[in-house]
């Protein structure tokens, strides 16, 4: 007895084989969605092409190797609540600069050191824009005593939808002076300010956009997305980081509910 056909041609047995490969490469979207924040565990390389679209991006990248040196010297160690220790996370490849620097929407804003400011310049074309500057009144001396302390930040702006920029501001400065420390529990090392990233999203977003960060830490960009009525999508890497991401959110998602 024939068997019974199951496609009713070959360009249709194909297509089903190239859908269900598709299938099995594509990374498992099982996110963790609080209030207007939707978060996600794993590799942003991975997991960002198969996202529903966003509209801007605010994102803060791991380290330049320049910061993993053995004898840096933080103020957590010098006040005895760190030991001397790398800095737990491995530094930017040249993958995740590339990856951050193609992706799309509206504004992408990305911070980092001064010394990658004309790295990212170049990987962005057209697309740059400026970089704005963060200063930090309370950052720490520098402890060798033998060169300037570094007291600032870098966000380099970058435009990516077709046509001219636009932003809140008209011809306000790029500079944006917060205190590193900022009432917030210190979570993660390279944790940013709230009121820094509230300023930046009232400055070069609107109310209700899509936020993305692909790299999300301890979720301080959430947070200043539910305090603007932003709508948030993060992505963390580290397990035990994203939990944190997500008990803190959840915690400010229920407060917010509770005092509207």
């Amino acid at each position: 007895m024939p068997q019974p056909r199951l496609y009713a041609s070959n360009a249709a047995r194909q297509a089903a084989y190239r859908t269900r490969k598709a299938a099995a490469l594509r990374p498992p979207l099982d996110p963790v969605v609080l209030g207007d924040c939707t978060l996600y565990c794993g590799d942003a390389l991975q997991l960002v092409p198969h996202l529903q679209a966003w509209d801007h991006v605010l994102t803060d990248p791991p380290y330049e190797l320049e910061a993993h040196t053995p004898t840096r010297r933080t103020r957590a160690h010098l006040e005895g609540r760190l030991p001397y220790a790398a800095i737990p996370f491995a530094p930017i490849t040249e993958l995740q600069r590339q990856f951050v620097t193609r992706l799309t929407g509206g504004w992408v804003l990305i911070f980092c050191q001064v010394e990658a400011v004309g790295t990212y310049q170049t990987l962005l074309g057209k697309k740059y824009r400026r970089t704005c500057t963060w200063v930090k009144p309370d950052s720490p001396p520098q402890y060798t005593g033998d060169r300037p302390a570094q007291g600032e930040e870098n966000l380099v702006c970058g435009w990516a939808r077709p046509g001219k920029s636009r932003w809140n501001r008209g011809g306000k400065r790029g500079i944006y002076t917060h205190r590193v420390r900022d009432g917030h529990p210190r979570l993660h090392p390279t944790q940013k300010p709230v009121p820094l990233l509230k300023e930046l999203l009232q400055d070069f977003t609107q109310p209700g956009d899509v936020i993305l960060d692909p790299f999300m830490g301890s979720g301080s960009t959430g947070i200043a997305c539910l305090d603007t009525r932003r709508r948030f999508v993060g992505i963390e890497q580290d397990p035990a980081m994203f939990a944190t991401a997500c008990h803190r959110l959840g915690v400010w998602a229920r407060q917010g509910r509770l005092f509207a």
